[in-house]
């Protein structure tokens, strides 16, 4: 069975201090082994998402009911996890200019309160509208309180219901906490509802319907997303060489205690930048933490950084290669790609000197990422390298639930809560007071 793999050779821990650290992380293991048995009852419930049946049929039922309005567009309202992993698998799965292609249905993220950026999606909305075109909204926030996220809520809420007066709420679905403020709102409306279900936090919640219904009505196999999924679940639950996410926590962590406190997503597909910025957040939510478990002060947290190849190795690899010696890298190369690009044979307009020719350019990266791995290794640089087979709805069920997993691990072997994210708080309750005062 092809799975996405993890090579190590190259992170520079001794396999004794690995050792040791997988026996510390041992009882961890076990308890999200034994989490899976208690459905949404613990900490670790997004694990629970690929195998809810219930859920998914609920998440197909809706799919079917809003695809048969044949809606031209998609307009998702919300921030950080309620659309980076659905823009993450999109983006992998259909590429960066999936709008361009002219699909049956166009995706815009409103994620920002950025005015120019959301009047730019408001005129597309209307012009699709002024076409006699249906249009869908889907607001997605857990808590149904999110500052950003019910602001652009409005402004498409009013854009339907000038169109639609009488049956607006058809084209509306929202995605939020059964008990949140905006649940019971839409269902006042008669707004359809998809409900996030009880523990399963914003950033682990790709694999609900936050990301399941958006990625669903665009013709993403989200079966196959799911058995991805699952399978990473079996293979990285269970203490043995086998779980790669346990692996890939002790090594972070080791580093880490070594002050390599900066770990660089190396992204080798341009269509995986997605990925990296939900990644992103994971990191940075997940482990960067003021309080440990025990409630004492420790400020810990391993700094997320995204580098796309090859555009980067020609505007960050020099401080990679020469600089403070406080990074890991983690390589992400694809397989297998969905098109084959040549450069032709013929010299006449070409620089001469370059061996490329005749080459196709999927050969060429891989040179280049070849040659990066000797330069890592030339200047003692630690790294390490994830394989996807290809870019399907499989494997990206196996690379994001891999992380997800992985970021539990890395938050024992550090003492922190991998689930909450108090400080973010601050912001939100200073942002209000200064509304509410206005």
């Amino acid at each position: 069975m092809k799975r996405i793999l993890l090579n190590t050779e190259h992170a520079q821990v001794r396999s004794e201090e690995c050792r040791v650290l997988r026996t510390q992380l041992a009882p961890e293991i076990a308890r999200l082994m034994d989490a899976r048995n208690h459905a949404y009852d613990t900490p670790y419930a997004s694990i629970h998402l690929p195998f809810d049946i219930s859920l998914h049929a609920q998440v197909k039922k809706a799919i079917a009911t809003k695809k048969s309005l044949e809606p031209t567009m998609l307009i998702v309202v919300g921030i950080g996890g309620s659309n980076l992993g659905t823009m993450a698998v999109l983006q992998a799965l259909y590429g960066r200019l999936y709008n361009e292609q002219q699909p049956d249905i166009k995706v815009y993220f409103a994620d920002t309160i950025d005015t120019d950026y959301v009047e730019d999606i408001l005129l597309l909305a209307e012009q699709e509208l002024q076409k006699g075109n249906p249009i869908l909204v889907n607001v997605i926030t857990k808590s149904g309180t999110t500052t950003e996220t019910i602001a652009n809520f409005t402004i498409f809420c009013e854009l339907l219901r000038s169109f639609f007066p009488r049956d607006y709420h058809k084209y509306i679905v929202v995605t939020t906490d059964k008990d949140s403020p905006l649940y019971a709102c839409a269902q006042a409306q008669e707004i359809l509802c998809l409900e996030v279900p009880k523990n399963v936090g914003g950033r682990y919640s790709v694999l609900s319907a936050v990301g399941l219904f958006p990625l669903g009505l665009i013709g993403v196999a989200i079966d196959d997303l799911l058995k991805g999924a699952q399978q990473m679940v079996q293979w990285c639950s269970h203490d043995n060489e086998d779980n790669s996410a346990a692996r890939s926590a002790v090594i972070r962590y080791q580093l880490y205690k070594q002050g390599i406190a900066i770990n660089d997503l190396f992204l080798f597909a341009v269509d995986l930048e997605n990925v990296g910025k939900w990644y992103r957040q994971l990191m940075g939510e997940s482990i960067g933490k003021e309080l440990n478990v025990h409630g004492k002060k420790v400020e810990v947290g391993i700094t997320p950084t995204v580098s796309l190849g090859t555009i980067d190795l020609h505007s960050v690899a020099q401080l990679y290669l020469g600089g403070p010696r406080d990074k890991l890298a983690v390589f992400v190369d694809v397989m297998q790609t969905r098109s084959h690009c040549y450069v032709p044979t013929q010299k006449e307009c070409a620089v001469p000197a370059a061996t490329i020719y005749g080459k196709s350019l999927s050969s060429i990266l891989h040179a280049t990422l070849t040659g990066v791995y000797l330069a890592y290794e030339k200047t003692n640089r630690p790294f390490m390298s994830l394989m996807i087979p290809e870019k399907s709805a499989l494997y990206m069920g196996q690379l994001l639930q891999y992380m997800m997993i992985e970021m539990m691990y890395l938050g024992a072997l550090l003492e922190v809560n991998p689930f909450d994210q108090p400080n973010v708080e601050l912001y939100k309750q200073e942002t209000r007071k200064i509304l509410e005062n206005e």
